[in-house]
């Protein structure tokens, strides 16, 4: 016998949201104005030169700025790249 409930109760479940996360990158001493704009441009898709430069402003200004907000796997991802080009990282945060 077909059970309606379980069903649908399955559906619901499997289709429960993927963990989304915040990449951050912080102010730092060593690193020019260019090579993080360039950096947000190259690496974080979507992003224009007007908002890598808004967005690096805003890192020196308040001291750290949220660069892509998405699921975690992503995140994990840009994180990984902006790290490797020298960039200051704040940890990963869940969302």
């Amino acid at each position: 016998m077909f059970n309606f409930l379980s069903t649908v109760l399955e559906l619901k479940n499997s289709k429960a949201k993927y963990p989304e996360a915040s990449v951050i990158v912080l102010d730092d001493s060593f690193n020019t104005f260019q090579h993080v704009a360039n950096c947000l441009q190259t690496i974080i898709p979507g992003m224009n030169e007007k908002r890598a430069w808004d967005l690096t402003i805003k890192v020196d200004k308040t001291g750290s700025a949220e660069v892509w907000r998405g699921n975690l796997e992503q995140a994990e991802l840009y994180h990984e790249q902006l790290f490797s080009k020298g960039l200051t990282m704040a940890p990963i945060e869940k969302t």
